[in-house]
């Protein structure tokens, strides 16, 4: 009995949905990337957005905790003194490194090439555009990794606090709630 192979956009939703429930994230982004593919000029759908994200999310979110595990243990060998398997850990983040920037210009690259220019409702254009943010920021570039390995606790706190603050205010001015606003203003001044 031959396999049969899904060829239309709905059999390749279907399949992403299999593959989300298998927990085999890689293979749902290729089932996603043939939805967008087939959808051409047509706008995906709610369903189909959420998907294409919860896809993404996942196989960029295993890398970023890989990269985290293996960052780790590569600070405690250089704190051991170990520096042949510092040399192989650097050489193993340094591919996981690469796996996060092909996945993530990949789907930056979706976004920029098809799903931005072809979304007509301010939602799924909203929805695109911060999945690009996301992916931007999540990007590795060799800047952002020599930071993040010299931070100390208490400024990533403070970082962490700030960007979440900014983030209240933006929400806040949004709302148009200029009461909560201007309490929130008179308490920060």
């Amino acid at each position: 009995m031959a396999a049969s192979t899904p060829s239309s956009r709905e059999e390749f939703v279907y399949m992403a949905k299999l593959a989300e429930q298998a927990e085999r994230y890689d293979e749902m982004v290729e089932f996603m990337e043939k939805v967008s593919a087939s959808a051409e000029s047509e706008e995906l759908s709610v369903e189909e957005r959420n998907l294409l994200s919860v896809a993404y999310k996942n196989v960029i979110g295993a890398r970023r905790a890989s990269w985290r595990i293996v960052s780790s243990i590569e600070q405690k060998e250089e704190s051991r003194g170990n520096e042949d398997h510092v040399t192989l850990i650097r050489d193993y983040r340094a591919k996981i490194e690469s796996e996060l920037s092909s996945i993530c210009g990949g789907i930056l690259k979706l976004l920029d090439s098809r799903l931005i220019p072809s979304a007509a409702a301010k939602d799924s254009k909203v929805f695109y555009l911060k999945m690009k943010g996301d992916y931007h920021r999540t990007l590795p570039t060799p800047s952002w990794l020599q930071l993040t390995r010299s931070v100390s606790d208490w400024l990533s706190i403070s970082l962490f606090s700030t960007m979440r603050f900014s983030i209240l205010l933006i929400a806040l001015a949004i709302s148009q709630n200029r009461h909560l606003m201007k309490q929130s203003l008179s308490w920060i001044l």
